[in-house]
């Protein structure tokens, strides 16, 4: 397949399973990396490219002579809604630029974005579609939507097409890996109503595929697609299947009440602003934890782009565990 794509975000947990899947393919590929970044567990045949999403210079020698982009790199945790925006908005913006400038012959800039910009569904089973108005419930949410604003004011001009993952999991990630930690001692803490609670998840190599699909469809143009599972789960579905391969027989199960939680990421958030460092929990991040119904259709990818998720709940987590386990994790 002779074209090159353009990476961001390739060191992360997903960035990382991408460029696996496209050496596989054979195709020439791309990656910009921040200065400070580490090279050394890329595949050898990339081309790497060093600079800043603030540096317009750097963006236009990366966008240049490529076919696609897929665009990865972002943070999840920040101090506040401009840090966010530093992290998430701000790169699309002098990304499209640069492409306008540099690469408008581009065949296609998919953006990976988040199903928290949708916000909670209203019922666990079908959840959110593509034509529900977004709904956020967080500052990380909502700067992706600002994200996504940019992307769809731009494809009149640049062929966009979003994806909007729901929780990611496989080898690799470092997440659901503390869940996995807690059902080995035989106990779970959560959040929220875990026995109402459902959630879309996705494997990650099917997430790529899925990412893939969409940025070389035809119909994905100037659309957007939630890249998920084909149902819904439950905790008592995921701890099901982790039981067998963890050898837990009892399991205590100690759920949060919501006013403890939402102190509890008061108090880390105030702690994380004095210091000067974004929590990986905060008041801001607690609304997305006590929501019951993290849940998205499929649907219109299978219609649109042929796109169905392989990976069964239990292949997953059987594939995620052993890899923890091996690298002593677990």
């Amino acid at each position: 397949m002779s074209e090159t794509i353009l990476v961001t975000g390739s060191t992360g947990f997903i960035g990382a399973r991408l460029l696996r899947h496209l050496e596989e393919e054979g195709v020439s590929v791309k990656v910009f990396l921040r200065p400070e970044s580490q090279a050394g567990a890329l595949p050898e045949r990339v081309e790497v490219v060093r600079g800043s999403f603030s540096d317009l210079e750097a963006l236009g020698r990366v966008v240049r002579d490529v076919d696609r982009i897929v665009h990865l790199a972002g943070v999840t945790k920040a101090l506040d809604e401009s840090g966010y925006d530093a992290g998430n908005v701000m790169p699309v913006r002098n990304l499209l630029d640069a492409i306008s400038t540099h690469n408008p012959q581009l065949k296609r800039f998919l953006y990976v974005s988040s199903l928290t910009v949708a916000g909670p569904a209203s019922e666990g089973i079908r959840g959110v579609s593509e034509s529900d108005s977004p709904c956020p419930v967080s500052a990380y949410g909502r700067s992706k939507l600002r994200a996504e604003t940019l992307c769809m004011e731009r494809s009149a001009q640049i062929p966009i097409t979003i994806v909007r993952p729901p929780a990611v999991y496989g080898p690799g990630d470092r997440d659901v890996l503390q869940v996995f930690q807690m059902l080995a001692k035989g106990f779970l803490v959560s959040a929220g109503s875990p026995g109402r609670q459902r959630f879309s998840m996705i494997y990650v190599d099917d997430l790529v595929k899925g990412i893939m699909a969409a940025a070389r469809s035809e119909k994905a143009v100037a659309q957007v697609y939630y890249i998920t599972s084909t149902c819904s789960f439950s905790w008592n579905e995921v701890i099901a299947a982790a039981r067998p391969l963890l050898g837990f027989k009892k399991l205590y199960r100690i759920s949060l009440p919501e006013p403890f939680v939402f102190f509890l990421g008061s108090v880390i958030g105030a702690i994380s602003s004095l210091q000067g460092k974004p929590a990986l929990i905060n008041s801001d991040k607690v609304n997305e934890l006590l929501q019951d119904y993290w849940v998205c259709s499929p649907e219109q990818a299978e219609r649109d782009l042929g796109f169905t998720a392989e990976t069964t709940l239990a292949e997953g987590v059987e594939k995620t565990i052993y890899w923890y386990q091996r690298k002593g994790l677990l």
